[in-house]
Formats: C-alpha cells, structure tokens, sequence
C-alpha cells in the first residue's frame, strides 16, 4: 500500500506517520508475544540462539552508532529474537521489538553474512517505526483486534486453517496485506540494513546473495515453503539498488555463492534437524556420510554432513552410531576453534541424552567460559550427575543479567529443588512463568512461595521472603493491566 506523502522521505524522522506511541507498540508486541511463547513451534535451543545472538548483538549496536536506534526505543522495546521450529523459509518484526526467525531460514542460508542480512533488514522495520505507521493506517481496528490479525496472520503462513482459530473472516486477510510492508519501506529496510552490515562486521555482499536465493526460490517455488518472499516481494528496482552499493571491485561478478565457514555450516545443519523432518529424511542424513561422494566435498560441508548425522542418530535413539560419528567430526574441525566448539557441545548433548552424565561434564569440562550454550548443557550434567550445588553459582550470575531467560531461571529452580531449598525453587519458577509474561502463573507460584514462608516460621529464609513479597505485588499489578487490555 502507498504511504502518504508526509511519510515518504528516504529516511524518515523516527514516529514520522504514526500514531502509536512506543509503550503502547511495546504493549501490543507483549500481547503477541505470550501467545507465540505458548505456540509448541517455539523453540528455545541454546547452540542455535547463540549463534544468532552473535549475529544480531553486532547489528544492534551498529544500529545506535550510526543513530538509526533511538535511545527511547532501545529503553522501552524488547530487542528479542525468538525462533520457531518451522521448516518455511521465513523471519518477521512484529510490534515492541521482537523479531522470529524460522529453523527453516537458518537452514537454507549459506553464510552468516546472508543471515546478517536478513536481522539487519527486519531490525531497520523496527528501528524506522514501519509497523507502528502501518498499524496508524489501519487506525479504525482497535489494538486488542489488531494483535489477534497478526497471530492469525502467522498461524496461515504456517497452517491456512490454523487461522480460524484466532481469527474470524477476513480480519487475517486484513492483517497479512497489513505486514506486507509497502515499498518505499522494503526500500528503506534495504538501505538502512545494508548501512549496518560493515560496521557490525558482516560483508554487505550478503544482502545481495541473499537477494540471488530468494530470486531463484521465487523462480522455482510456489509451495508456500517460502513465506518470506510473500511479505517481502522482491523487485528488480530493489535487487539492482543492493547490486550498486557495492563499490567497485566488490564480489559482485556472478559465480558460485559464497562457502559458508564450519561453524555456519554446522548451525545451520543443527537447524534443519531441529526442525522436525521426518524419521525418512533423517535416516538418509545419517546415510550421507558413507555415501562415495563424501570425501570429495569441502571442509564445511563434510562437518555440516557430519553433524546432521550425529545429531539426527542421537534423536533416533542410535547412541552408538551418534558417538561414532561426532568422533570424526570432532577430528575433522579440531583446527578451526568455533567448529571443534560446537562439535564439544554435540557431543556433551549426546552424552546426555544416552544418560552418561560424567561423559558430557568432560565435553564441557571449563566452567569458566560463560556462554549460553555451555552454561545449560554443564546445569543439565551436573543435575543428572547428582551435584547441582556446583551450578547455582553460574546460574544465578547469569539470571541477574539476563533476567528474561526462562529456560535458566527454569533450571535454577531444579539446581535449588536438589539442594532442598525449596523456597528459592519457588521463587525462580515465579521468575520462568513471568519471563515468558505468564503473570497468572507467576502469581500463583509467588502465592504458593509466600505460603511456604508462612509455615516456614523462624527457620525460613527472610531476604528470599521479602524478594518473593515484593515480585508478587509487581506481577498482581501486571496481571490487572493484562486483564485490562482483554
């Protein structure tokens, strides 16, 4: 749809065009939110997020470097990435700052630079207030209506008839033509995302590879599989605009795309196994490596090839098979630090899921690092090797910093519940239903937590008492302002 004149100027002054005000935006993308958490397509995988988190931490303090994010929308907007476990080739920005992002996406891009593009792109909808100025387009819909559109948008891209449940009529229709960003939008998205990809230390190339993929895809497929080509029309305006910002003497020369490194290759393998194929195509990923063209494949590839295998053994329950083959992966990216990373952490993951829970400790045996990936997988082992006391520490640390992560506030309760602190444990469940915005279960932990201090009597731990009595009045006056906006 055409913006009006006001609202066309090539970079626009943040809010230009829009009625909505930031907290409300933030409101209604919170609403969308708590749904799409309780969607069972939601997947909260630590290897994957934390490559993506490497990503998109860049892109975002590019953003503010070069002034594109404003410091109001760096304060009242989320700033999160969520991702489905969904096979279609497809990312969206949706109100408050929250951004999703298919397996399947992941799955099919070869470089980080060609996923930095599409985070860069998404992140400029964000950053130039694109949906908020759609959504004071379509002013006559109330908020509440306009939150159920797009959640019902999201269910047809997936499911045509998961719409009926959300939505009614045409309202899905309305909102899908809604999200599909006019053109002068897409073209600013471009731009902009493509002012970020050097300064966060991605090669700006990416935007134009990614571009060639989704041209051939539009060529090839009209399956659905390709949903981001439905929201995002590519034109040969837009795609020439990305081929002129390369300065002379860039890799724009039509070839081969670029290889991916180990590490990309190997994610985005983790990525199209998690994303539920089918017990057949996973048997033939596990048969990939003795086929005879194996040898003659490139390093990334063979570790891409390999990883699938390992991983879809160990999901098929082949445990013997799955160890055998990460030992080659393992030997294969030993020299390349990020690969021989991700293929500790298969192997500890591995481990775990057979039940050995010393192996898997001995895979991510340094518990100084403190990344993400490694921080769950050592509380998982240790859990299962009856020492949770020697992750609270990490634990703790972490969720003080990362106060939204679910999944840790989640696995502190379990180290707490271990050492018999069952208050504690009460506490950071609250703290995992509150994370995801549950505030009605929040509540109801909080109750169960100051109940509990109540017969505790003189023995009860007064400082976790006092936070438990404090969290609960913040979540009641949560919960009312939720209930508010039914």
């Amino acid at each position: 749809m055409a913006l009006p004149a006001a609202a066309q100027p090539s970079l626009p002054t943040l809010g230009d065009a829009s009625d909505l005000t930031t907290s409300a935006e933030r409101r209604l993308g919170d609403r969308i939110i708590r749904e799409l958490y309780r969607d069972p397509d939601y997947v909260d995988d630590p290897v994957v997020a934390d490559y993506v988190q490497g990503i998109w931490q860049p892109l975002l303090a590019a953003a503010k470097a070069r002034g594109e994010l404003s410091a109001e929308l760096d304060e009242r907007f989320a700033w999160e990435i969520l991702l489905g476990r969904d096979r279609t080739v497809n990312a969206f920005a949706l109100p408050g700052g929250y951004l999703g992002v298919h397996l399947g996406l992941i799955g099919v891009v070869a470089t980080r630079d060609e996923l930095a593009s599409v985070l860069a792109h998404e992140l400029s909808h964000v950053t130039q207030r694109h949906i908020s100025r759609l959504i004071t387009q379509q002013s006559k819909q109330t908020p509440l209506l306009l939150g159920a559109m797009v959640l019902g948008a999201l269910a047809a891209s997936k499911n045509p008839g998961a719409t009926q449940a959300l939505v009614v009529g045409g309202q899905a229709l309305a909102m899908q033509n809604q999200l599909n960003f006019s053109r002068d939008m897409e073209r600013e998205a471009d731009r902009i995302g493509y002012g970020l990809m050097a300064p966060a230390g991605f090669a700006p190339q990416g935007f134009v590879s990614m571009f060639e993929k989704l041209q051939q895809a539009n060529r090839l497929n009209d399956n659905g599989s390709w949903p981001y080509l439905r929201s995002h029309p590519l034109t040969t305006e837009r795609m020439a605009d990305m081929q002129s910002r390369i300065p002379p003497g860039g890799a724009t020369a039509p070839g081969p795309a670029p290889q991916p490194s180990s590490e990309h290759a190997m994610v985005a393998a983790r990525a199209r196994v998690l994303s539920n194929p089918g017990v057949d195509t996973l048997r033939q990923w596990i048969a990939e490596p003795r086929g005879s063209g194996f040898q003659a494949l490139t390093l990334p590839r063979r570790a891409a090839v390999l990883y699938a295998a390992a991983l879809a053994s160990s999901q098929l329950r082949d445990t013997v098979g799955a160890r055998t083959v990460v030992r080659q992966l393992d030997d294969l990216v030993r020299p390349d630090p990020a690969a021989h990373r991700l293929a500790r952490l298969l192997m500890a993951e591995i481990e775990l899921s057979a039940g050995d829970a010393a192996t898997a400790l001995a895979s991510v045996a340094d518990d100084s690092s403190t990344r993400r990936p490694e921080l769950v997988l050592r509380t998982q082992a240790l859990l299962r090797a009856n020492r949770p006391g020697e992750a609270t520490q990490a634990l703790q640390a972490w969720a003080a910093t990362h106060p939204k992560d679910a999944t840790v506030w989640q696995l502190l309760a379990s180290t707490w519940q271990a050492q018999g602190q069952a208050l504690r444990a009460v506490r950071a469940e609250a703290e995992a239903h509150a994370a995801r915005y549950d505030y009605a279960a929040a509540v109801d932990r909080f109750k169960a937590g100051q109940d509990m201090a109540r017969r505790g009597g003189a023995t009860v731990d007064h400082i976790e008492a006092s936070i438990i009595d404090t969290r609960l009045r913040a979540m009641e006056s949560l919960l009312r302002e939720q209930a508010a906006e039914r």
